[in-house]
């Protein structure tokens, strides 16, 4: 067994919290994106 698996802190699985990382991360870019849009938009 390798000696990392003895203790481990959580059991929850790493793929939900890539996704979740990944979504959040994907939303501030988005948002970020649309803001810029506006106001590019409304500053003509």
């Amino acid at each position: 067994m390798n000696v990392f698996e003895k203790e481990v802190q959580n059991q929850r699985n790493d793929a939900v919290d890539s996704a979740v990382g990944f979504i959040v991360s994907f939303g501030f870019f988005a948002t970020m994106f649309i803001i810029a849009t506006l106001i590019e938009f409304f500053g003509r």
